[in-house]
């Protein structure tokens, strides 16, 4: 059994407990964690901030930090399989997705390398002739980073990258649902050189961990990728230090499909959209919304390709769909599936928990035209698929804008002014059209609504991660006029 430990202050320790870790695909533990409580939180924390005000990282250029960063992405790089193997096992993550995405991270960490000096400040034009002022950019502080098992590498990447670039310091908390690779990535920023307190790693549960992490008085901002719920907790919690937030939430997506779109790569692009990373995915096109005078051959295409997904062991590289990342996630979608058929929805494919172990569920197409459907409201986190039609191009617009959420769209169509005039009306931070499930380090990611608020990707990221100081000096040698009067 392995045992992985946590990284704090440029040191790998124990947690104050441990606990263990369950391989999806059997069920079974397979390995050790540590649990980090409320000390080894503040030892963290405390080690970040004397990083960010004390250590050899406060007196670095931006360009040496650029230069680590650098590192750190050719190090990523040449692990990759090894940190997509781990993630595979801890998640159930197929090893086909994980080797490619955690491969494309060091990208990741390559475009805030280059970002790190190209932060600026700026002169401004004020109106007082004797008087020069201007703005610079500081790091935010302390980042707390609470990072959820999916995708991991990636989404701490996001959060990572550009609070290094601007020059901040982290406690980064793993979930306690996956957190091996995570705890095998400290290793490689230990590697790369981040002086002590830089970067610290952790993992542990909500209530003894990542509440003592959100509220520690030393901490400036959290940024958190996760569900609603938990991100209610952290906005109450930050009443504690007022630090400021950034939340990548869920998600319940329109994939809106128009009779002239190319079927046969609409298809495909649903099926990435859901099915792919067993439906795991913040992004995942969960709500269908497809023309109904071509409902019926699309939803026979989407019914063929769903059975004909090749469901295995998520080591397999064949392997199309892989297990659920816990019980509890498998047994809170059939659960969902069961309410949804009773209130009328009708099962097309799927919709059953496999036989045998590990926490399998069979991609899933419910069709919900004409049903108050629980399927087409709640996030499932897994591959289910809601299915409902429409008449006009209005109709297809207000059933997309239709929820909560607000943070991926896709639209399908041949037809340009159509899809210019979707892009402006959907409400969600990303709209794909054509194309599905597509990122870049380049592109701003995050949403509207319950989907959050903030920014990853792109200089906006790596601007949150900053505060502005404005600088005032005065340029004349006159004595300074009647102290009374505001100048």
């Amino acid at each position: 059994m392995q045992r992985f430990q946590q990284y704090i202050d440029g040191e790998f320790l124990d947690g104050e407990a441990r606990f263990p870790s369950i391989d999806p695909a059997t069920g079974k533990v397979w390995a050790e964690m540590p649990e980090a409580r409320e000390a080894d939180v503040d030892r963290a924390v405390s080690a970040a901030d004397r990083a960010l005000y004390e250590g050899p990282w406060s007196k670095m250029t931006a360009t040496q930090r650029g230069r680590l960063l650098y590192k750190l992405a050719d190090l990523v790089a040449a692990n990759a399989q090894t940190l997509a193997e781990l993630e595979t096992r801890d998640t159930g993550k197929i090893i086909r997705e994980t080797s490619a995405q955690i491969a494309y991270v060091a990208d990741y960490y390559r475009y805030y390398a280059g970002m790190a000096d190209k932060i600026e400040g700026s002169y401004l034009p004020i109106d007082k002739a004797d008087m020069d002022v201007w703005l610079r950019r500081e790091p935010i502080g302390v980042v707390a980073m609470v990072v959820p098992w999916n995708s991991q590498l990636f989404l701490s990447a996001v959060k990572i990258g550009p609070a290094l670039a601007a020059g901040c310091t982290m406690v980064v908390k793993a979930s306690e649902d996956g957190p091996a690779p995570l705890l095998e990535f400290a290793r490689l920023a230990h590697e790369a050189g981040f002086p002590p307190g830089v970067v610290n790693i952790i993992t542990g549960f909500g209530a003894s961990c990542g509440a003592a992490l959100g509220r520690h008085p030393k901490v400036a901002h959290v940024a958190f990728t996760g569900g609603p719920e938990t991100a209610r907790h952290i906005v109450r919690n930050s009443a504690e230090n007022l630090a400021s937030t950034s939340l990548e939430l869920g998600g319940k997506s329109p994939f809106i499909v128009f009779a002239d779109a190319d079927l046969e790569s609409a298809a495909n692009a649903q099926v990435a959209g859901i099915f792919a990373a067993t439906g795991q995915s913040c992004v995942a096109g969960s709500r269908l919304i497809v023309e109904r005078s071509v409902k019926d051959e699309f939803m026979a295409l989407l019914q063929q390709k769903a059975e004909a997904i090749r469901i295995g062991p998520p080591l397999d590289m064949a392997t199309e769909v892989g297990p659920l990342a816990t019980k509890r996630q498998q047994d809170n979608i059939a659960a969902l599936v069961e309410k949804s058929v009773a209130c009328g929805a009708r099962l097309v494919t799927g919709g059953r928990k496999a036989d045998g172990k590990g926490y399998y569920f069979p991609p899933t197409i419910l069709d919900c035209d004409n049903v108050a459907s629980p399927s087409l409201v709640d996030e499932f986190f897994g591959p289910v698929l809601s299915v409902v039609s429409f008449e006009t191009e209005a109709e297809a617009l207000r059933l997309a804008n239709d929820t909560r959420y607000g943070l991926a769209s896709g639209v399908f169509t041949q037809n340009l002014t159509r899809a210019h005039r979707l892009m402006k009306s959907l409400r969600a931070g990303i709209v794909w059209v054509n194309t599905y499930r597509a990122v870049s380090p380049i592109a701003p990611f995050g949403g509207f609504g319950l989907s959050g608020h903030g920014r990853e990707g792109g200089m906006a990221a790596a601007l949150d991660y900053t505060r502005t100081k404005t600088i005032w000096l005065r340029t004349s040698d006159d004595p300074i006029p009647d102290p009374f009067v505001m100048r």
